[in-house]
């Protein structure tokens, strides 16, 4: 598969390209953003969904941005982890259970320009919307597989 081609993976088939291959292919995605595979409990449907989404890492451990493309409301995953904090992720090969907290005030500040370096949009995205985006990190949980 062409970078090309990976650039139009969405959803579902980039999740499963993305597993298929241990993110070898979908891991790199469009204008050379970092791509992870993130697992949540539905808040309604007790249901485990996976997402693909752009992520960075402040030092090891992974940081996501529930944009919503500027949506006024936020996604559904990040509703599942408010209620459910304990997340499944899948960087490239490597799958682990973490805990998703939102980042607040200094911090969230210095990881929101981290993820602007990443994926540009984000500050577009935020001025489309009321809501402040957030910022989410994914502590892992050691131990657990």
């Amino acid at each position: 598969m062409s970078s090309t081609e990976a650039e139009q993976l969405f959803g579902q088939e980039h999740v499963r390209r993305y597993r298929e291959t241990d993110g070898e292919v979908g891991h790199i995605w469009k204008e050379g953003s970092t791509i992870l595979l993130l697992t949540t409990t539905g808040r309604r449907t007790g249901r485990e969904t996976t997402t693909p989404l752009i992520y960075g890492l402040d030092g090891d451990t992974p940081v996501i941005v529930a944009s919503k493309g500027g949506a006024p409301e936020h996604p559904g995953w990040f509703e599942n982890l408010v209620k459910t904090p304990e997340v499944g992720v899948q960087i490239k090969g490597e799958r682990f259970q973490a805990r998703a907290r939102v980042a607040q005030g200094e911090e969230r500040e210095r990881l929101w320009e981290l993820m602007n370096e990443i994926w540009p949009h984000y500050d577009e995205y935020a001025t489309k919307t009321d809501r402040e985006i957030p910022v989410v990190v994914l502590e892992r949980l050691r131990g657990r597989r």
